[in-house]
């Protein structure tokens, strides 16, 4: 799924899912820009709502971390209520609701959604109006068209998620070395059925 744009002020960002044939892996870069500005080069675009779900994003970091604090309430909710998980689809759609009630006042960030439920792996990509797309793979932000073209040609359905990580390491490494707006290492959220991993890669090899 190529780079969306949507007319808002970009803070620059590469992120990147891909679902695998035993889980989903999440991954973004770690540089946090506005304009021509670094704030920082230890940011976190990428996280785990629980042991099956995870979320990750591209945009305004402070709008980013205002959906994860509201996500990761709702879900927590629901599994108190009814004592069972939420699965992938239902995260994305309550996300999706959330975005769309304030599509007068969007947020400024694009988000992905994986996870695994019992019958297989997901993956959903939202807009910041809330238009919510399955699919096997994506890229997005400003060096979203590039870590596609790596993904493209590259990606299997049946590979394993240890391949869907190195792929999508490679992918944003390769974002990272022509977009300005994105780079300082890669943070990777590997959701299998066995559990939840999170790593950190250099930005080069």
């Amino acid at each position: 799924m190529p780079e969306a744009q949507f007319g808002y002020p970009s803070a620059g960002a590469t992120t990147v899912g891909i679902v695998c044939n035993d889980g989903v892996v999440l991954a973004s870069e770690k540089r946090i820009a506005y304009g021509f500005s670094i704030m920082t080069k230890a940011g976190k675009k990428v996280f785990a709502i629980n042991e099956r779900v995870g979320v990750a994003f591209a945009g305004l970091i402070s709008d980013s971390q205002a959906v994860l604090r509201r996500l990761s309430a709702e879900t927590r909710l629901y599994e108190l209520d009814t004592h069972s998980s939420m699965s992938v689809k239902a995260t994305a759609k309550i996300l999706a609701n959330m975005l769309y009630a304030q599509k007068y006042f969007p947020i400024f960030a694009e988000t992905m959604v994986g996870g695994v439920d019992p019958d297989s792996p997901r993956l959903y990509i939202l807009d910041p109006l809330g238009s919510m797309i399955e699919d096997k793979y994506a890229a997005i932000g400003t060096g979203g068209s590039l870590a596609i073209s790596v993904i493209e040609g590259a990606y299997r359905p049946e590979m394993t998620a240890k391949e869907g990580k190195e792929l999508a390491v490679r992918a944003i490494r390769a974002a990272i070395s022509r977009d300005i707006a994105s780079g300082d290492g890669v943070d990777v959220v590997m959701i299998c059925k066995k559990g939840l991993k999170e790593e950190t890669f250099p930005a080069k090899v």
